[in-house]
């Protein structure tokens, strides 16, 4: 069943689609991180400006070092030591979409543990877009259920795996690294 999802939701994902899928945090609503008309597409389902940049999922270090100019030595450690899902915001990110990024030029990335996120980062080789599955401003779903049926219809896939999940979920710590080196919790 797994794998099946990963192909479905890989199809739409390597066309240029929006999806609706499971996460290590909470529903999100995804597209390739690297296309600006997909990611726009996004910004309209959650009726959201454009101004404020999503974050991305990759599958591992290696992914990692492909969209960020540089790596600090902290944020490694951070993600070693991470007891929960986190996003770090790095500066300088390259080649994602330009819709994506923040003014200054930074991204939030998380590498993602959860097992039908990694298994579709491999299969697609893309990062993906993760934001949460809600209109801008309003809470965000903990579960498959509480999502919108506006939200549901709007996205081109909806994936069918972990649905009946009921264990309520939260999203990521985010943590700011500057060029400095210095380090913001933003949510913890």
């Amino acid at each position: 069943m797994i794998d099946t999802e990963v192909k479905k939701a890989g199809a739409i994902l390597k066309s240029g689609g929006t999806i609706l899928y499971p996460t290590d945090t909470i529903w999100g609503i995804g597209c390739d991180a690297t296309r600006q008309e997909s990611v726009q597409n996004i910004y309209q389902i959650k009726q959201r400006a454009d101004s404020k940049s999503m974050l991305v999922l990759v599958n591992g270090i290696t992914m990692l070092e492909e969209y960020i100019e540089h790596i600090p030595p902290q944020a490694l450690e951070l993600i070693e030591k991470a007891k929960k899902p986190s996003t770090i915001i790095y500066p300088g990110a390259r080649k994602l979409a330009n819709n994506l990024l923040a003014p200054d030029g930074s991204i939030g990335i998380r590498i993602t543990s959860d097992p039908f996120c990694r298994k579709l980062i491999e299969f697609t080789g893309l990062p993906i877009v993760s934001t949460s599955a809600n209109i801008s401003g309003e809470q965000a779903p903990s579960s498959f259920q509480k999502i919108k049926a506006s939200i549901r219809q709007q996205v081109d896939y909806v994936v069918n795996w972990r649905q009946d999940d009921r264990a309520a979920s939260s999203p990521s710590a985010i943590i700011k690294l500057e060029e400095d080196g210095s380090i913001t919790i933003l949510r913890s």
